[in-house]
């Protein structure tokens, strides 16, 4: 499938999804988010790939929703019905695909783009990148997931504080709350990403498959039921006796 808004490649076991607006700083719109659904839809279809990275090209990951694709739809602080859907349903297809997806971040990541990576497995991110909520500034309010991620992920009173504030905030600070998982130099963004890729690709796709759908399950839900999911969730990895049985060869 052909793609104008995005770029999509495939090696060793690696897909990379690139945001490709540059010239708008890869501002998200709707083709923008069905593009992204379709990438997904193919790389879950397709067993040769184990781990995805989504990046942008330029100088960002993406300064967020595109302001034209509003079309003075963004009344009420709401952007509108179909940029809604188009938007939740590229992050429900990230949160649900049974791979690990890493957020590499090379520049701007703010407000819908911030919603998009929070969606992410991981978020790894180049020095020079900069996060930040600014819907507040706009008169907007989050409708993708974001009021509720972002405080799993930093904390109730620091997600308010970026969120009542809208001020950016640079990778280390981004690291120092715990929003992302990495800080390396720009030069070596694209090496630490394969890097860490490569790491789990090393380790049972099953395995992988399963751990996603715990954490993510568990995080919706309270700590006793979250066990109860564990215990229950009927989940076969099919080479667990493969590796079993290497492990022995090589005791």
């Amino acid at each position: 499938m052909g793609y104008e808004n995005i770029v999509v490649e495939k090696k060793t076991g690696i897909a990379k999804i690139t945001l490709s607006r540059p010239q708008v700083l890869n501002a998200l719109n709707q083709q923008t988010f069905s593009e992204i659904q379709a990438a997904l839809a193919d790389i879950r279809r397709d067993d040769s790939v184990g781990v995805v990275l989504i990046t942008g090209a330029g100088r960002a990951f993406s300064a967020g929703l595109d302001i034209k694709a509003l079309s003075g739809r963004g009344g009420g602080g709401d952007v509108g019905a179909e940029i809604n859907r188009l938007a939740r349903e590229a992050i429900e297809a990230i949160e649900s695909l049974p791979k690990p997806v890493i957020a590499v971040v090379n520049g701007y990541c703010l407000t819908g783009a911030l919603e998009v990576a929070l969606a992410c497995d991981m978020i790894i991110a180049s020095e020079n990148a900069i996060f930040g909520d600014t819907h507040a500034k706009w008169g907007l309010r989050p409708t993708w997931g974001l009021s509720q991620r972002l405080p799993r992920a930093v904390g109730v009173m620091k997600a308010k504080e970026l969120s009542f504030t809208a001020e950016t905030i640079s990778a280390k600070e981004a690291e120092r709350i715990g929003l992302i998982n990495k800080v390396v130099p720009p030069e070596k963004l694209e090496e630490a990403a394969k890097e860490l890729a490569e790491k789990m690709l090393s380790n049972s796709r099953g395995s992988l498959a399963a751990y996603k759908t715990l954490i993510n399950q568990g995080m919706k839900v309270d700590l006793v039921t979250g066990l109860k999911i564990e215990a229950e969730t009927p989940i076969v990895i099919e080479d667990t006796i493969e590796r079993l049985t290497s492990f022995g060869k090589r005791t």
